[in-house]
């Protein structure tokens, strides 16, 4: 897996490069309208998890093909309409945007849809939240900076707190594989995109990258599964692929872009622990009861872990 909530809002001007974003100056406090992008961001991708339940028996690539397809269309129309320069990838750029489509789009999303017919959904949003501890100590190398020692104290309480939310789900073995194999993914996501945040900000890369993803999954498509697969999606999943395409795609990328370039890496990956967060809340709304004491007590460390890795001045690194 940002904001002003409002998409269109990082569109008036482009995003800050992010070597110049407040995480990296000792003398800056993040604003929360950087933070509050990432947190909506994460909110929609933990949804995504209980949502890609519906996914398990369809068509994987045709599905997530026509999911990213679309998603790039909006996206695109959204940029038009905002009057936002869409600068077309050069030299280096175009390996690093391929990699977020083939990591954080095309592997993420199998890993996924695959994991959570081997694990409680629960199990793959934990994955998610660990993703602080990887992005709090190469992020900051990939923009230049040592590793924030708040960070690196602060990743692991969130991921604590995270595994208390969501702790005990059922899984086997292969769930816990394609739940490493999400959080690899999910890391990448990041980390991949910040060497060309800075010239092409978030809608450059949520653009690329969608429709590099799009591509990819319509190859995969088209070398597995038979051209008739797009009929196989029933109604619920029809609705699964279009909510996945609006909100966790066109909406959330932007989102999370938004606050990666505002804040950096290492603090941005912390909020990836609201994920899981968002996940068991979505596990309420569906029916899957009311949280636990655990559960509760997993909520207020991963806030305690939030304040001391997001409350400002950041001091220099280790």
């Amino acid at each position: 897996m940002s904001t002003s909530t409002s998409p269109s809002r990082p569109a008036a001007s482009p995003s800050p490069s992010p070597s110049a974003s407040p995480s990296a100056s000792p003398s800056v406090r993040v604003p929360v309208r950087d933070l509050a992008p990432g947190v909506a961001g994460m909110v929609l991708v933990g949804s995504s998890v209980t949502v890609s339940r519906s996914l398990a028996e369809a068509p994987l690539f045709t599905a997530q093909a026509v999911r990213y397809a679309a998603a790039a269309l909006i996206l695109v129309l959204l940029a038009r309409a905002a009057g936002v320069p869409l600068p077309r990838p050069r030299g280096r750029e175009w390996l690093w945007l391929a990699g977020v489509a083939a990591t954080g789009l095309v592997l993420f999303n199998v890993a996924v849809v695959r994991g959570v017919a081997h694990a409680e959904p629960a199990v793959i949003a934990v994955a998610v939240a660990s993703v602080p501890v990887l992005l709090g100590v190469v992020g900051p190398l990939l923009e230049g900076r040592r590793p924030s020692r708040r960070v690196l104290l602060a990743a692991p309480v969130v991921v604590a707190g995270a595994v208390l939310v969501e702790g005990g789900g059922r899984t086997d073995a292969a769930g816990v594989g394609w739940a490493a194999l999400a959080l690899a993914c999910e890391a990448g996501f990041t980390l991949l995109a910040v060497p060309v945040l800075g010239r092409h900000g978030a809608w450059g890369v949520s653009v690329h990258a969608v429709w590099m993803g799009a591509v990819m999954l319509a190859g995969l498509a088209a070398f597995t599964e038979p051209p008739s697969a797009v009929t196989e999606l029933g109604a619920a999943q029809w609705a699964a692929v279009g909510y996945l395409a609006v909100l966790v795609t066109a909406v959330a990328f932007l989102l999370w872009y938004r606050t990666v370039a505002a804040v950096g890496s290492g603090r941005a990956g912390l909020l990836t622990g609201v994920a899981p967060l968002a996940a068991a809340g979505a596990g309420v709304v569906t029916g899957g009861g009311v949280p636990g004491p655990a559960v509760w007590l997993g909520l207020a460390v991963v806030i305690a872990g939030l304040a001391a890795g997001l409350r400002g001045p950041e001091p220099d690194g280790p």
